[in-house]
């Protein structure tokens, strides 16, 4: 009997403890803010899709967070500036409202409601200090409102009370904002029962995670960074600790039995990360199966997963089924998600008409299932011989602040036609694999040590500041060793520091790789965790912990941190680009002479664009301050195609302006013209047409679809700027430096 292709969806909802061991405050709102917009709706939606199953990871310390604020014991900065009679702010909490009350993606969350749009662009147009100085308590009471009022998800807006809230609009009092707090918790209050309900009637498998999400790879041991990275810097002191792999397996799986009231069958390993010295206690603590990336798998069976230009594997066959290990504790089975899939839900679908984005990815499903019937005898006119499952695997909360309406319209979309496909089918993992159980085998010792990102454990390791954290959190793990009386019984306190201290977010932040208008608070927040563990066992704190771990003021150059998606209008918008690589050309921190006309280059990528932003000098005049033509030069090392010099004269005889180059975008600043060229044989460039968008207001702005290069997933490539006047070199604007780019 022919198969359908089977797909399996695993959304996961994590937070890290913002709950401070240290005074119990919360420090940040997160948990608060998406318990009232992402946890509860995704399901919600689901439901209403009776024939579609599908995965959900609830991590321990997300949960434990939710029952705090369900039983009103949780307070945040935010939420207790919420609760102050607006004539009895302090000035302190005036500058922290004025800052971070419109902490959000703004085009989804803020502009939808004209009165927060309205406090956003006085605060964006006439700046903070302007705000401080005029802003009266209607103003406050209405911000400190909105801010809660935004983040409830649109699928609870026909609440009688929260619709009156959103036609009410401005003039918010204090028993206004008490009565948004309560219907905050009773939204965070049905999270867990509605999983529950789900779980039992056969929709949804919920999953957990290790206690507080830790890297248990690195928990084992930090050396296990060099499997991928064999010349990386380690920190001074190596940390082994295996033995507190098993404690937070336990603890998640109590948790878990007492929510849920059975035993879980999944685990979503923090972060994806795996090795193989993790294995036998995941299997000997009765968890059924695990899941990782496709870079794991590439690296473990030393094979690279090749795609077309469509994005489609040419060798499915590899990704699209479970994989048994075995230990001697027992047999786990493993699933890897589809990176791209995965990332296309992630970071690129929001920012395209929902049904469009619903279509797309059903495409590529179907794309799928005809690649893996090409490959059967019988040809792919049948159906599919053999159960085959695409594992979809990303954050569930995250992505949807950039979609319309958090999301409700794609996913609307996509489960309408995911229903009536009569050659898919949605599946949980834990019926998959019971129903078609793994007939291929992973030799658990060859298993590779790796995450999600990258199939390397570099976000967590390696950097100086990831380093000297590690360098913190040792110490004072052995400093517990030394006190054999602090049972886990007799002094939980200490634990519960040590269990915060080794999730895996803290070190997320620090260094090179990511960074938000928190890190300071998250790099405090993990110090606060290990000087609770010192105070818990009577021992005087480091020095050293109570310094940050790094400057949090340092600008300057840096790689892109995640896909972006602008809007091409020359204007620059802040949370455009704040995810972007940067690079500094002119002023006091820049690479190039001090007297350029350009201060700054953005760059970034989604799966559909190439983005670039340049930021002038105040004041610049094109074609007297700066050349009057900008030009983007492609350079593709590695690959075999037609190059050709730069199109421009008087170009000086230097890396890397000497290259040979395939394609060639110039723009006129002026006029805003464009055009575009690739090089052919001979050295020749030949016009192309091209669909890149230019804008030039208080900035330029630039995007190049992907489809006018040609490139392939993963692809390295680089990218020259060069100013012009009538065909002439005039200058680099980057000097010497090539921008490089990562094809997603």
């Amino acid at each position: 009997m022919p198969h359908p292709l089977y797909v399996a969806f695993i959304w996961h909802q994590h937070q890290p403890l913002y709950k401070s061991r240290i005074g119990g405050q919360y420090r940040l709102p997160w948990v608060r803010l998406h318990g009232t917009k992402d946890y509860l709706d995704l399901v919600l939606i689901l439901n209403r899709y009776p024939k579609l199953r599908q995965t959900v990871n609830l991590v321990p310390s997300l949960i434990l967070q939710l029952e705090d604020y369900i039983e009103g014991t949780a307070f945040d900065p935010y939420l207790t500036a919420a609760l102050t009679p607006e004539n009895q702010l302090t000035l302190e909490q005036k500058h922290f409202i004025v800052e971070h009350f419109f902490d959000g993606n703004h085009r989804t969350l803020i502009d939808p409601h004209p009165r927060y749009a309205e406090l956003y662009a006085q605060r964006q147009d006439e700046g903070r200090g302007w705000c401080l100085e005029h802003w009266g308590d209607r103003e406050y009471g209405d911000l400190l409102a909105w801010h809660n009022l935004a983040w409830i998800d649109p699928i609870f807006w026909d609440d009688p009370e929260i619709e009156g809230w959103l036609k009410q609009g401005r003039n918010f009092t204090l028993s206004d904002r008490q009565r948004i707090y309560s219907k905050q918790r009773e939204i965070i209050s049905r999270i867990i029962p509605q999983h529950r309900q789900m779980q039992e009637s056969g929709q949804l498998e919920v999953i957990t995670s290790p206690y507080t999400h830790p890297i248990l790879p690195l928990l084992a041991d930090t050396n296990a960074g060099r499997v991928a990275i064999p010349n990386m810097e380690l920190p001074q002191h190596r940390f082994q600790w295996s033995e507190d792999i098993p404690r937070h397996l336990s603890k998640a799986w109590t948790m878990y039995q007492e929510r849920f009231g059975q035993n879980p069958r999944g685990l979503w390993p923090s972060e994806q990360a795996v090795s193989p010295e993790i294995l036998p206690y995941i299997a000997e603590q009765g968890f059924k199966w695990i899941c990782s990336d496709e870079a794991v798998l590439g690296w473990t069976l030393q094979h690279f997963f090749h795609r077309d230009g469509a994005g489609n594997l040419f060798e499915p066959e590899y990704l699209y089924r479970p994989y048994r290990l075995e230990t001697p504790q027992g047999d786990l089975s493993i699933v890897f998600r589809d990176h791209r899939l995965s990332d296309l839900i992630g970071f690129t679908y929001g920012a395209m008409e929902p049904r469009r984005a619903a279509s797309d990815l059903v495409g590529h499903l179907e794309a799928i299932g005809y690649s893996l019937k090409q490959r059967q005898a019988a040809g792919p006119d049948s159906g599919l011989e053999q159960p085959w499952l695409v594992t979809i695997a990303l954050d569930g909360e995250n992505c949807w602040e950039f979609y319309n309406r958090d999301g409700e319209p794609f996913l609307n979309s996509l489960y309408e036609k995911l229903s009536h496909h009569g050659e898919i089918e949605l599946v949980t993992v834990a019926e998959f694999i019971e129903k078609f159980p793994p007939t291929a085998t992973l030799p658990s010792a060859r298993l590779h040590s790796g995450s999600w990102v990258d199939g390397s454990l570099t976000t967590w390791i390696g950097d100086p500041a990831k380093n000297k954290a590690w360098d913190l959190l040792e110490p004072a793990r052995q400093m517990l060793a030394q006190h054999p009386e602090a049972t886990e019984e007799a002094n939980p306190e200490a634990w519960e520091a040590l269990y915060a201290a080794e999730g895996s977010d803290w070190f997320w932040w620090f260094g090179e790789g990511h960074s938000s208008n928190q890190d300071a608070m998250f790099d405090q927040l993990f110090r606060e965790h290990i000087a609770a563990l010192y105070q818990a066992l009577g021992e005087p704190v480091p020095e050293t912990v109570l310094r940050p771990v790094e400057d949090h003021e340092q600008e300057g150059d840096r790689r892109p941190q995640s896909f972006i998606h602008p809007i091409i209008d020359g204007i620059g918008d802040e949370q455009d680009w704040d995810k972007a690589g940067r690079i500094e050309v002119g002023g006091a921190r820049g690479t190039m002479h001090r007297s350029s006309a350009i201060q700054r280059v953005w760059y970034g990528v989604d799966h559909l664009h190439f983005y670039l932003r340049i930021d002038f000098k105040t004041g610049t005049e094109i074609g007297k301050d700066c050349p009057p033509e900008l030009n983007l030069l492609w350079y593709y090392p590695d690959h075999p195609m037609s190059i050709s010099p730069m199109p421009l004269a008087q170009g000086p005889d230097r890396e890397p302006f000497n290259h040979l180059f395939h394609h060639h975008l110039g723009i006129n600043l002026v006029s805003q013209s464009v055009w575009f060229q690739e090089a052919r044989d001979h050295h020749q460039w030949h016009p192309r047409k091209g669909r890149a968008q230019v804008a030039l207001n208080k900035c330029l702005e630039i995007a190049i679809p992907w489809a006018d290069l040609p490139t392939d997933p993963d692809w390295t490539l680089h990218l020259m700027l060069v100013l012009s006047n009538g065909g002439r070199f005039q200058d680099g604007v980057t000097e010497d430096h090539l921008i490089p780019i990562q094809m997603p």
